[in-house]
């Protein structure tokens, strides 16, 4: 049976939940590194979540005006919710 995916909320949520273990000095060596295996898995969901979620909004802002509106460096204006 295959998991369902982890939302971003819970991605994160897990990811400060393993930053605190490691942080926290008292894990030993092995564990340590699967934690940290975990974590670089957790930032790439987090990662691609965020990124689809800006592509997302940049589409409804160029649907609104036809065009994406831009800073002066090229990058996508946003402008929070």
């Amino acid at each position: 049976m295959t998991q369902d995916p982890l939302s971003f909320e819970q991605a994160f949520e897990r990811l400060e939940k393993i930053l605190e273990a490691m942080n926290g000095g008292k894990t030993p060596l092995e564990e340590s590194l699967k934690l940290f295996e975990e974590a670089e898995k957790l930032m790439r969901t987090c990662q691609t979540r965020l990124t689809s979620a800006e592509q997302k909004v940049e589409q409804l802002i160029k649907s609104r005006t036809g065009e994406v509106a831009v800073d002066a460096e090229g990058r996508a204006r946003t402008t929070p919710f």
